[in-house]
């Protein structure tokens, strides 16, 4: 029962689940709790992971796909077929390092566009498996940061309300068709 869940790394023509952009109220409301994991939550976890490959993601949160809970799944190698991916319910930073760093992010949400966003380097994570097992990981680099960026999801945030280059942020979502009037500028202390 402690095995992963096994699912193909593989792009599907039509993926499972619909994601939601930039603007859609859905991306904006706190995701809640999973009271109960289930053959039901493993089954949308199994359909996240198909909608993340199939789009070229390495993280995607429940809210982006219209679904109002705290599921996140992160792959930060999608074609290694011998890394399973990671599945996070109700997942908590529980410390994160004063340490910051800056590295460009993009979100299935908001397609092809790239900035720089400042987070902190590596964080310490509790979480529940699907199985519903209470895990802690520790992480760093690409992962922390993917982690850091769909947690951000659970909680109504979008990676370009943390972009500080306003210049930047205005001339790439003018550029892909986005509303400015869309961001929701945060500072590091949010």
């Amino acid at each position: 029962m402690n095995q992963n869940l096994v699912i193909e790394k593989e792009k599907l023509e039509n993926p499972p689940l619909d994601i939601h952009y930039l603007g859609d109220k859905v991306l904006r409301q706190p995701a809640k709790r999973v009271a109960k994991i289930d053959d039901s939550i493993r089954e949308l976890a199994k359909e996240m992971l198909q909608t993340m490959y199939s789009e070229n993601g390495i993280g995607l949160a429940a809210p982006q796909i219209g679904i109002n809970k705290q599921i996140i799944i992160v792959d930060c190698q999608p074609d290694n077929p011998d890394t399973p991916p990671m599945i996070l319910i109700n997942p908590e930073i529980k410390r994160i390092s004063k340490d910051l760093c800056v590295m460009e992010e993009g979100c299935l949400s908001i397609p092809q566009v790239f900035l720089e966003v400042i987070r902190p380097r590596t964080i310490e994570v509790s979480y529940k498996d699907e199985y519903g097992k209470q895990r802690k990981i520790k992480a760093m680099g690409l992962l922390s940061r993917v982690i850091q960026h769909e947690i951000d999801h659970l909680n109504g945030v979008l990676f370009v309300d943390r972009v500080q280059n306003n210049f930047a942020l205005t001339e790439e979502l003018n550029k892909k068709g986005f509303s400015v009037s869309a961001v929701k500028p945060i500072t590091m202390n949010n």
